[in-house]
């Protein structure tokens, strides 16, 4: 089905924009096969002490009982570092390591999945980027702002993104509006003046919205079909303007319009 509408009654209260924030997963990059026990495989490769001799299978079978008690605390809108979840796990059974968290984190995020990029996400930040309008990217992750920040330029190398927020340096997830507050003073942009797109309405509209910039709601998939199910979007409901959009390329054709002819 065809989406490219603005849900709102005035259509005047689209701008076009000095800069467009978007969030990560699902939005401009996916995680296709995404295997958590490949984490620990990788982390046993590393190990120094061991003192309860433990497979990486129950390595895993306790690291995801960490994750589940942890999870409480992030629908409560609280954020763990990567970091310090490694330390919570690993610490806990007495592991040690020939390397230091920020290296074993990224090789486990890339054995879990090396990533890929949303359809045409790519050649939307090519026109972005050729028209002038500044990018960023503000994601509800917990995983660093530098392995994220290097995982986007992996998979996106010509995004000229100005900053990457991930709210695991902050502590807290959107739709808390302080994340939204921190970009707009990096970017040192009012509210009206930026956009933010992401594909969850929970946190990514209704952050956006009680911050002030107009939201965008990405409901494209990623190839297959395969990335999110269905009652994704059943989730909330929205009663302020934003528009909804299925698929990059129709981005710059929108934008196209609140340009209007040139010369």
């Amino acid at each position: 089905m065809e989406v490219l509408q603005l849900l709102c009654k005035e259509e005047s209260i689209m701008k076009l924009p000095e800069m467009i924030i978007f969030d990560y997963g699902g939005t401009l990059l996916y995680e296709p096969g995404f295997d958590s026990m490949a984490m620990e495989r990788v982390a046993c490769e590393h190990l120094t002490a061991n003192p309860l001799g433990l497979t990486a299978e129950q390595i895993h079978e306790h690291a995801q009982r960490m994750f589940a008690k942890v999870a409480e605390h992030r629908k409560a809108g609280a954020e763990m570092h990567q970091h310090h979840f490694m330390a919570l796990v690993y610490e806990s059974l007495g592991l040690e390591f020939d390397i230091p968290y920020s290296e074993l984190e990224e090789l486990e995020w890339n054995a879990a999945s090396s990533g890929a990029v949303m359809p045409h996400a790519d050649g939307m930040l090519d026109y972005l980027n050729s028209v002038g309008i500044r990018t960023a990217v503000v994601s509800n992750i917990g995983w660093s702002q530098e392995a994220l920040t290097r995982r986007l330029d992996r998979l996106l190398p010509r995004n000229r993104f100005e900053f990457v927020i991930a709210s695991s340096s902050y502590g807290v997830r959107k739709p808390d509006r302080l994340l939204f507050d921190i970009a707009l003073h990096k970017a040192g942009l009012s509210a009206e003046k930026v956009w933010y797109c992401g594909d969850t309405p929970a946190a990514d509209l209704i952050g956006a919205h009680s911050a002030g910039i107009f939201p965008v709601h990405y409901t494209g998939d990623a190839p297959g079909g395969t990335y999110r199910p269905p009652q994704w979007y059943e989730q909330t409901d929205i009663d302020f303007p934003y528009l909804a959009i299925d698929d990059w390329r129709k981005l710059p054709l929108r934008l196209e319009e609140l340009r209007g002819p040139t010369e």
